[in-house]
């Protein structure tokens, strides 16, 4: 199914660390209101190399009379991250978007816990704002987790201690916050969670949800978005297929672009 390309304009373009970048694009009014968990592919303006679109998890969304704007808070990866990191202010860029299914709230949960690894930040900042605002959440109902390789790898924490009260930082190395991975540290606060009242919410990479998966053992109730390279978006070219489990237990495929971004963690087969 085909989807509106805009075209934007860069208002910011900041390296916030070494090689992870915050950009902020302004969009015409006409552009969806998109969820928590969404995405946009993105490419500059009239550029054919490389000619494929990145695909970057929203961080924020405002909205004007006359104008709405999205955050997107990216790391350099390969080619195509690479340029978008040397756009500066006024660089026209194609958006096709929102694109994918968002986070599913459940407002019977009265514990609220984010589990972000590195870049994984995202998409869980933007669904920590969105139920400050929109569902009247205070800082004391929701616990993040937020783990990195380094000290130099974590972005996006200004933010979250803004509207999170309960903030446990980790890193690999132990250079900031305490030393171990993020899974392992949720690990020994879980008892603090009842199944029954807990939702968990995470993004990171692959080996920390396999990670997390076990931890879990399928008592929690976990939606994860999923981090795979995408090249059309929109479902087409099925070039980001994952394995998960059906109605019956059986293994399906399905698109990360079109089915997900977001899954039940207990759906997910780790191949």
């Amino acid at each position: 199914m085909a989807k509106d390309i805009y075209i934007g304009e860069v208002s910011c373009n900041e390296e916030l660390q070494i090689d992870y970048f915050l950009m902020k694009v302004t969009l015409p009014p006409s552009f969806t209101e998109p969820l928590p968990g969404q995405f946009v592919m993105i490419r500059i303006a009239g550029l054919q190399d490389p000619f494929l679109s990145r695909p970057i998890s929203i961080y924020s969304f405002s909205r004007s009379k006359s104008k709405c704007a999205i955050e997107l808070l990216y790391r350099v990866v390969g080619k195509g991250t690479q340029i978008l990191a040397g756009l500066i202010k006024g660089s026209q860029v194609e958006i096709s978007g929102p694109l994918g299914g968002s986070y599913a709230i459940d407002p019977l949960k009265k514990n609220i816990v984010f589990i972000a690894g590195g870049i994984g930040i995202a998409p869980l900042s933007w669904l920590a704002q969105y139920l400050c605002k929109k569902d009247g959440l205070t800082g004391d109902a929701m616990t993040f987790y937020l783990g990195a390789q380094t000290a130099e790898a974590v972005v996006g924490l200004d933010r979250i201690q803004k509207l999170c009260y309960n903030i446990t930082l980790c890193t690999d190395d132990g250079s900031l916050g305490a030393k171990g991975l993020v899974t392992g540290i949720f690990k020994k606060d879980i008892k603090r969670y009842s199944p029954s009242d807990t939702i968990i919410y995470a993004c990171g990479p692959k080996v920390m949800l396999q990670s997390l998966s076990t931890v879990l053992s399928g008592k929690y109730a976990c939606q994860v978005s999923l981090e795979e390279r995408m090249a059309c978006g929109l479902g087409a070219c099925v070039g980001c297929a994952v394995a998960v489990k059906d109605e019956k237990g059986g293994k399906i495929y399905k698109r990360v672009c079109a089915d997900g971004p977001v899954f039940e963690l207990k759906d997910v087969i780790w191949e």
